[in-house]
């Protein structure tokens, strides 16, 4: 005689097992992945520096790639002819350029943006100075005769 178990008691087992594995998994992923700010921190100096440099190149290339993805879906041509994106396949678009931003005008165009930034800071607090002046003299001019 044979003692075999009915057959949801072998079902139960494998879905505890799988269950197991699964929760195991996750439990995993969020105890041994680093986060964003770990990694960034695990970075050499210098690749640090260059990533955050590049942040908003970066974000700034996703953007446009958006941008091309809702052309290209609202477009009725197939996703290979419909974008300007060329495709490396085709032996006449294999050597295209393919960035979406040009980085050397985007770090250009920000250090413009930079200086410009501080000029009108400057300018501001030249603004404010005369303020603050033009009242320290309003003042002196009221209350002269206090001083005779």
């Amino acid at each position: 005689m044979s003692s075999q178990k009915p057959l949801w008691y072998r079902w139960a087992r494998v879905y505890f097992a799988g269950g197991c594995l699964v929760g195991l998994g996750v439990v995993l992923w969020y105890t041994i992945r680093p986060t964003e700010e770990q990694l960034i921190a695990s970075f050499s100096p210098e690749i640090r520096a260059d990533y955050e440099r590049n942040k908003a190149l970066r974000e700034q290339e996703q953007q446009r790639l958006m941008e091309i993805v809702k052309q290209t879906s609202a477009s009725n041509d197939p996703i290979w002819k419909a974008g300007p994106i060329g495709s490396p396949f085709e032996k006449t678009q294999r050597n295209l350029n393919m960035e979406l931003i040009d980085s050397e005008l985007f770090h250009k165009q920000r250090a413009e943006d930079a200086q410009k930034a501080e000029i009108h800071k400057g300018v501001e607090k030249n603004e404010e100075v005369e303020r603050l002046l033009q009242e320290k003299r309003q003042k002196e001019q009221k209350n002269w005769w206090k001083f005779w």
